[in-house]
């Protein structure tokens, strides 16, 4: 039987930033590298001669592109993935926030 962590090792290093975005691109003389934030995770189980069983998934979330052009280098954010990241966050921060006023009041 194959090394299944190695295998499963070869699968994820493709479901990075390039299944998001793809590879680097230069176009008049302008770099763009884009940037994605990953997570993978697997699993697995096997039984005394009963069987066994696996699975495993993973998210790619685009993050923006560093564009070069020249010398200079910035950072462009992709907005709609912000947006999908911070509505979440401030809906926590605002919730955690008016239980602690709450709880300063009494």
């Amino acid at each position: 039987m194959p090394n299944l962590a190695l295998e499963l090792g070869k699968l994820t290093a493709s479901a990075g930033v390039t299944s998001v975005y793809g590879e680097q691109q230069d176009v008049d003389g302008v770099r763009v590298i884009p940037v994605a934030a990953t997570w993978s995770g697997f699993g697995g189980a096997e039984e005394d001669g009963k069987g066994s069983g696996g699975g495993g998934g993973g998210v790619s979330l685009p993050v923006g592109a560093y564009i070069r052009r020249g010398d200079d280098i910035r950072f462009e954010a992709n907005l709609i993935s912000l947006l999908a990241v911070g509505i979440p966050f401030v809906w926590v921060a605002g919730r955690s926030l008016a239980r602690i006023i709450r709880a300063l009041k009494r």
